[in-house]
């Protein structure tokens, strides 16, 4: 009987880093899916319901960013205790805090750490080798 493999919902709005990020994150050991503003991330969690963790940049298409997807999710019971891992290129103080207030796993700094340390520390908090 095969294991699934763990989910990621990737929310990056720049197409060719959204592509390295899911082919990194496939090589892996991840399945992956990604969307480029909250609506298309929220409608993939109400559809898929067994996520394990989420990418998220800052910077989104559509009138809402990041932190108002942040909100949302934690909003609801079923989301909530998801692992979400900031990565972006913003990195205001007051931007950093306002996400650890609602509870995100990590805030990084994307030109600060390479993919593979990010992916290191989602297998880390979902407990994989």
């Amino acid at each position: 009987m095969n294991k699934k493999n763990p989910v990621v919902l990737v929310v990056e709005d720049e197409k060719p880093l959204q592509e390295a990020i899911k082919i990194k994150l496939e090589l892996n050991g991840f399945d992956t899916v990604t969307a480029r503003s909250v609506e298309q991330a929220i409608n993939f969690l109400r559809d898929i319901k067994n996520v394990d963790a989420i990418w998220l940049d800052h910077y989104l298409l559509g009138k809402e960013n990041g932190l108002d997807f942040v909100a949302k999710l934690k909003e609801k019971k079923e989301w909530k205790k998801i692992p979400i891992f900031i990565v972006s290129n913003t990195a205001s103080q007051e931007k950093v805090k306002s996400y650890m207030s609602l509870g995100v796993e990590k805030y990084y700094v994307k030109a600060n750490y390479r993919l593979d340390d990010i992916i290191k520390d989602i297998k880390s908090s979902l407990k994989l080798k």
